[in-house]
Formats: C-alpha cells, sequence, structure tokens
C-alpha cells in the first residue's frame, strides 16, 4: 500500500513536470511574465484547484480498475508506474504528451494482464458525465477538438473586435495573460490532482484501509503538493515545443489559447471528466494560428509528431504497465 501510494506521488511529480509547461509557456514565450512569475501561478493554482472544486475527476479514475482485493493494489501500482515511465520518457524527448492519456493507458493495460477484460470497467457517458475507460477516452478526444474550435472561434472574434485598437490596448492584454493563466493553472490543479487522488484512494480501498470511495484530506494535500513540485521544475524543452514550435505565438495568441484552454479544463472538472491540459492548450494553440489565417504558419510536422505521441501514449504506457506488473505481484 505504502509503494503504491508513494508511485501515485511520484506519478503526480511528472505530471507536474509535463502539465507544467502547458501553464507556464504562454506568459513566458510572449514575455508577459518571467519563468519564476509564471511559476509562482502555476504553483498557487495547482495547491488550490483540488482543494476547492471537488473530487469528480478522482472517482472517475478510481473506478477504471475492476479487481479488488491486494490484485488491485498490484494493478493500480503497476498502471502508475507504466504512466510514469512514459512520461519520463516523453519529458526527456521535449514531447507534450499527456499524463491522462498515459495513466489510462496503464492503468488499463495492468488490469487487463492481471484478469482480462472482466477487469476494467470499460464504462462510457451517462448524464452528460464519464465513467470508465471509454468515458475517459471520449472526454480526452472531446476536450482537445473542443479547444481547436474555441481557439479558432475566439481568435477571430478577437482580432475583430481589436482590429482598429491602437497599442494602447496591449497593457489589457498582458493583464488578460495572466487572468487566464492563473485560471488554467487553477483548472490543471483540480483536474491532474484529482488523478492522484485517484489513484491513491483506489489504493487505499484495494488494501482495506477505506470502506468506500471518500478523498482524506491528507490525499487531496499531499497530492495537490507533488503536482506542485512537479510544476516548480517545469519541462521547459515543452515550453518551446508549445510556444515557438507549432506556430510564432504573439501575446493575443497566448490570451485567446490560455482562455479557451481554461475554459475546457476548468468546464472537464465540474462533470468529472479526466482531461489533458497540454493536450487542450495544444489544439487551442492550433485554433487560434488557423483562426488568425496563418494556417500556412502552423508548424504541422510538428502537430503530426504531437499528434503520433497522442495515438501512442496509451498503448505504450499500457505495455509499459504490463511489463511492470510481474514486480508488483511479487510485492503484494
Amino acid at each position: 500500500m505504502v509503494l503504491g501510494v508513494l508511485v501515485a506521488l511520484a506519478f503526480a511529480v511528472m505530471n507536474g513536470v509535463n502539465d507544467a509547461a502547458a501553464v507556464v509557456a504562454m506568459p513566458v514565450v510572449t514575455r508577459v511574465a518571467r519563468p519564476p512569475a509564471a511559476i509562482a501561478i502555476a504553483v498557487a493554482g495547482n495547491l488550490l484547484g483540488p482543494l476547492l472544486l471537488g473530487t469528480a475527476v478522482a472517482g472517475t479514475i478510481a473506478g477504471i480498475v475492476a479487481v479488488q482485493g491486494p490484485e488491485a493494489v498490484a494493478v493500480v501500482g503497476a498502471g502508475l508506474s507504466g504512466a510514469v515511465v512514459w512520461c519520463g520518457f516523453c519529458w526527456w524527448r521535449g514531447i507534450p504528451a499527456s499524463a491522462s492519456q498515459a495513466l489510462v493507458g496503464g492503468l488499463t493495460g495492468a488490469a487487463l494482464i492481471e484478469g482480462g477484460t472482466d477487469a476494467v470497467n470499460w464504462g462510457g457517458v451517462s448524464g452528460g458525465r464519464p465513467s470508465g475507460v471509454l468515458g475517459a477516452l471520449f472526454a480526452l478526444a472531446f476536450s482537445v477538438l473542443l479547444g481547436l474550435v474555441l481557439g479558432l472561434v475566439v481568435d477571430r472574434l478577437a482580432r475583430r473586435a481589436l482590429r482598429r485598437a491602437s497599442r494602447h490596448v496591449e497593457p489589457g492584454v498582458a493583464v488578460g495573460e495572466w487572468v487566464s493563466a492563473a485560471a488554467l493553472a487553477f483548472g490543471h490543479g483540480a483536474n491532474d490532482a484529482q488523478k492522484t487522488m485517484g489513484a491513491i484512494v483506489a489504493v487505499l480501498v484495494a488494501s482495506g484501509n477505506l470502506s468506500s470511495f471518500s478523498v482524506p484530506p491528507w490525499v487531496a494535500l499531499a497530492s495537490a503538493g507533488a503536482l506542485t513540485l512537479g510544476t516548480a521544475f517545469g519541462g521547459w524543452s515543452i515550453v518551446r515545443t508549445l510556444g515557438k514550435r507549432i506556430v510564432r505565438i504573439r501575446p493575443l495568441d497566448g490570451l485567446v489559447s490560455q482562455s479557451s484552454s481554461a475554459a475546457v479544463v476548468l468546464a472537464s472538472s465540474l462533470v468529472g471528466a479526466p482531461v489533458s491540459t497540454t493536450e487542450v492548450l495544444s489544439s487551442s494553440i492550433v485554433g487560434a494560428g488557423v483562426g488568425r489565417r496563418r494556417g500556412r504558419h502552423v508548424r504541422w510536422s510538428i502537430v503530426g509528431h504531437v499528434g503520433l505521441s497522442w495515438l501512442t501514449t496509451i498503448p505504450l504506457s499500457g505495455v509499459c504497465a504490463v511489463a511492470l506488473t510481474p514486480l508488483w505481484r511479487l510485492v503484494t
């Protein structure tokens, strides 16, 4: 149990390292904020988000594995370990991968190898709320599409509204970037820390330390703290990918992409949908780039590489979890 909790917190740190780039990239690249100030925003949001926005996402993650008893501890531990391995590889390579996808893939792979298809809660979407693997996958895919559409529409509306504006609006745009960065950090903390909370609760229930799903205060604080620790390190190679390599970002683009992403992530957190802050922001950046009629300036080769990492994250993190499952069986 203790090892499972520690690996869950390690996943939160790696999640913070990976997704911190999404939170701090726009203010840093557009030079609205220096890296220390941008990280301070991300840290504050990551601490407050999971403490103030409920536990709906944690419930969705905890319900993916349909295994009971000690076997569930091994499954969750292997799933988390597989996600950590894959996220660590992507961080090393500067690829903006999805920690959410890695966690879903890891848990699914470990559950399948442990008990077959019956060991996985496949779920779906009911009443606007996702559950199980299929619900999580739908939320991940739909959030990317929504981020792309919002980025495109909001960018065009913003440019139409400001087409005759003078340079005097630039300070207002900068303030908007600060506010939208804070909102995105809050949403990131709420959504991503809850994934760790859900994994820890699954371990506690499986080991008999909790009788039913509920998030103890120490779990919320530990998950938020671990995510914040990862955020403080940041993934600066991923910052360069998001802020420079996909399309050249200007202050208004940063405001548009951050605002669109924050809206998607916050709404997803309220309905219990585990989404990827990095994926949503990446799609919003592409939408903003196309929205200013500069689609030809979008580096589609980079977009293709990022998209490929999204497509391969679930199966490869699942493979990592499968490879690590025998070790967890020995431990448990």
